[in-house]
């Protein structure tokens, strides 16, 4: 296998799509992506089931001067998940663990105002949720956002990525209904590797294909219409 699998994440998410699309079609699915990156993989995956998308907001708690290390995650709806045992372990400050957690709020409020535009949450009551992202590598993000859509009183909720490490397949498993992942390399250094474009994806993007799955547009994705033909 080369250094990357997936062309992009809208490819990675025609993949994973194909892989979730013997569960059918039906009213009962709801897609959720965790944005920025799960975006593009979930409005393919929507696509695919003909499901509705919408945004589950997650900020990662990075450790100070190490941010790609989470030492927790919030996520919509006031969940927050501190490591306490890491923070001890690092010797983080309270102060410093909650001027992180501070700043990811205001984070996480801001992307919430812009990605839903003024439109209320899709209802998840008695449903079916698909929380979608580009990858998982600690896992640490996706079971915040299991844990706020719980709250939401789904039917069932399955994760389902394109990449992840086996160690986080096996934690989500562990709190999610299912987990679905394309690929699960023994050798996972990070999700960027996996993709031969790994570009940062914007907030105009995010917004872009919201609205374009609000309005089923299928002229906004035409190689899952192709697929789905």
């Amino acid at each position: 296998m080369g250094t990357s699998s997936f062309m992009d994440r809208r490819e990675a998410g025609r993949r994973l799509g194909e892989i979730l699309r013997p569960l059918g079609s039906s009213s009962d699915f709801v897609v959720l992506g965790l944005p920025r990156g799960g975006i593009p993989v979930a409005f393919e995956v929507a696509g695919l089931l003909g499901a509705p998308l919408d945004v589950c907001v997650v900020r990662k708690l990075g450790v100070p001067g190490h941010e790609e290390v989470a030492m927790g995650a919030i996520a919509s709806g006031g969940v927050e998940m501190l490591d306490a045992r890491m923070i001890r372990a690092l010797r983080i400050t309270r102060e410093e663990a909650m001027r992180i957690l501070a700043r990811e709020r205001r984070e996480l409020e801001r992307r919430e105002r812009a990605y839903r535009e003024g439109h209320p949450p899709v209802e998840v009551r008695g449903r079916t949720v698909i929380l979608v992202d580009d990858g998982l590598a600690t896992g640490a993000s996706m079971t915040a956002a299991v844990t706020a859509v719980r709250r939401r009183g789904p039917r069932a909720i399955v994760v389902a990525v394109p990449v992840a490490s086996a160690s986080a397949c096996a934690e989500l498993r562990q709190v999610a209904d299912g987990c679905v992942c394309v690929l699960t390399p023994e050798s996972f250094q990070g999700v960027g590797q996996w993709y031969a474009d790994f570009s940062q994806t914007t907030d105009d993007e995010v917004r872009e294909l919201l609205a374009a799955a609000r309005s089923r547009q299928p002229a906004e994705a035409p190689s899952s219409a192709r697929l789905m033909g």
